[in-house]
């Protein structure tokens, strides 16, 4: 048995609805069963010990172990991590036949580390939010009543009483939640652009970071819940858009309820053997822990074209959760029309769904429709032939529905969104530089980069160029099947970039060895796959290959801001190269 991480659980998650402790371990098959089942008892004996007797034990199972979880009150997550690793050593003891941990002394030390730590003023604080219907945030320093502009934040040492509330003052602001493998940060970008239209400031966090209306406020990763706080404590916010990646999902939890909507825009394969989720189906469920957020009549906006999500949103459904389904089929009557079974049963009873009817993109709702926008009027769909970015904005209208909005609004933010390094850094940033195509993109895995060849394949190009790379944390076999996926373009050039700060483990020219090896067994010939040990060192290789009329698609991943720094100014250079060479032609 090894114990691989022990950690508090501040939301919801995919273990349980409430606060707690949560151990991953691995287990070898034959301790599995005995370690689990002395887990539970032990957890239980300890719980109860420490005067917990209300709070839960919960655990889930998966290929490599299991996670075990418990619940806790949020004033005593700390002591609740010690109360969930002295059941854990207690279970080992027993099953490897040594004495355990005494229950008594072991009680008693954790019921003071318990009372040290618990904070009553906290506990009524959160009670009394509730009572007045207003959202209650906390972490280890601050302590937030309301959401944005409606909200009030103290610091946790010094708490007020309820009755020293302003209660009045107080309310929550408009908030959907994006999910997914793919498309979260456009979709999040999208939906913030609608409510800008609609007059409203917009907050969001991304993976790029956090914005206010045009203002970013810290740049980075800000998918989880520390990002979602920091976002909604904030006064100038009429209205937030949450980027929720599957690791704050697992690690923390959600940091919110009470969204208006929920959107999961695909389930690929991502991220498979970490924390427990081992296939599709794991990374379904991990994403649809969103849905649990939703306030009462709140949302889910679904990819009905995606099997995982399909089959559950069918599910959700039916025990009374509110689905939004988006599409790219044609819509209900059309000849072309595929067998979907839930999409058709759901339009015919009046269910609401955003199409592609045609080129145009529709939402239809109480057995009406409405056209939002045409596909030509959507600047990152690139005129249909960035089927992934028409999913993106379906997603985004139903959301932006799901929020109340206008369809001038919806249109007005669908049309706003450039295919620049403004609007949409590092997502489909088409740039053109003395006739060479550039194209700027976040694709790092199989489904995300099958998508973006069908846009580049679309784009005229005398050579083609693609810049790869990977980070550490994937499994050889996603390594390779990544390269396969770049090889399916047949580029004229790849080259291979090193990722020093995403190695995760890995030693350094073992990710890019493992992607060219594998480009070389397909048949990509061994000159034609160039190496980089970074990527602008790999993007200067890149414009130094290019020639006018060249495609360069350019995988970009941790020197963003660099590259497209780079880019801005390559323009002046590729001049005064091609001035150069032109002078030797004339020379010769």
């Amino acid at each position: 048995m090894q114990l691989c991480d022990s950690r508090r659980l501040t939301g919801r998650n995919l273990i349980q609805d409430r606060p707690g402790a949560v151990i991953e371990v691995q287990l070898a098959a034959a301790e599995a069963d005995e370690v689990i089942a002395g887990w539970r008892h032990q957890a239980r004996r300890i719980l109860d010990a420490v005067g917990w007797e209300g709070e839960e034990v919960r655990l889930r199972r998966h290929r490599s172990g299991a996670t075990l979880a418990l619940s806790a009150p949020i004033d005593a997550l700390y002591s609740a991590t010690e109360v969930n690793e002295w059941a854990l050593e207690a279970a080992t003891a027993a099953v490897g036949g040594r004495p355990g941990p005494d229950l008594a002394a072991g009680a008693a030390r954790l019921r003071e580390a318990i009372q040290r730590e618990s904070q009553p003023a906290l506990l009524e604080l959160r009670d009394a939010a509730a009572a007045h219907g207003v959202a209650f945030l906390a972490d280890d320093d601050l302590v937030t009543l309301g959401l944005g502009c409606g909200s009030r934040t103290w610091p946790r040492r010094t708490l007020l009483a309820p009755g020293e509330v302003d209660w009045p003052a107080l309310h929550d602001v408009p908030t959907v939640l994006v999910t997914g493998t793919n498309g979260k940060t456009t979709t999040v970008r999208l939906v913030a652009a609608m409510l800008a239209a609609a007059g409203r400031v917009a907050g969001m966090t991304t993976t790029d970071g956090i914005a206010v209306g045009d203002e970013l406020l810290e740049s980075g990763d800000y998918s989880g819940p520390a990002g979602a706080r920091q976002l909604l404590r904030d006064r100038r916010v009429e209205a937030a858009v949450l980027e929720t990646a599957r690791g704050g999902i697992l690690r923390r939890g959600i940091a919110i309820a009470g969204a208006a909507g929920a959107a999961v825009t695909n389930v690929a394969a991502d991220h498979l053997g970490e924390l427990g989720i081992d296939d599709l189906a794991d990374l379904a469920e991990t994403k649809l822990v969103v849905i649990g957020a939703l306030a009462p009549g709140g949302r889910a906006v679904l990819n009905a074209s995606d099997p995982e999500l399909a089959r559950r949103g069918a599910a959700l459904a039916a025990r009374g959760t509110a689905v939004t389904w988006f599409s790219l089929r044609p819509p209900l009557g059309s000849a072309k029309a595929a067998p979907f079974p839930d999409l058709d049963w759901h339009l015919r009873r009046g269910g609401e769904a955003v199409l592609l009817d045609g080129d145009r993109l529709v939402l239809a709702r109480g057995g009406r429709r409405e056209a939002i926008a045409g596909l030509d009027e959507v600047p990152i769909a690139f005129g249909g032939a960035a089927r992934y970015n028409v999913a993106n904005a379906l997603a985004a209208i139903g959301l932006g529905a799901a929020l109340g909005l206008p369809a001038a609004a919806m249109a007005a933010g669908l049309r706003s969104v450039q295919r620049d390094a403004r609007d949409n850094p590092g997502r489909g940033a088409l740039f053109v530089l003395r006739g060479r195509r550039i194209l700027v993109d976040y694709a790092h895995n199989p489904h995300g980069l099958r998508a973006l060849l069908e846009l580049a394949t679309s784009l005229p190009a005398a050579r083609r160029l693609l810049l790869i790379g990977q980070a550490g944390d994937r499994s050889d076999e996603a390594i390779r099947d990544l390269a396969r996926t770049a090889w399916s373009w047949r580029a004229e050039r790849v080259i291979v970039k090193e990722l020093p700060t995403m190695l995760r483990g890995r030693l350094p020219g073992e990710v890019p060895a493992l992607l060219a090896g594998e480009l070389r067994r397909l048949g990509a010939p061994a000159e034609s796959i160039g190496h980089a040990p970074s990527e602008l060192d790999a993007v200067r290789q890149a414009l130094v290959w290019a020639q006018p009329g060249d495609l360069l698609l350019l995988l970009v991943h941790t020197q963003r801001a660099e590259v497209l720094e780079l880019l801005s100014t390559a323009g002046a250079a590729l001049e005064v190269r091609t001035a150069a060479q032109r002078g030797d032609d004339q020379a010769q």
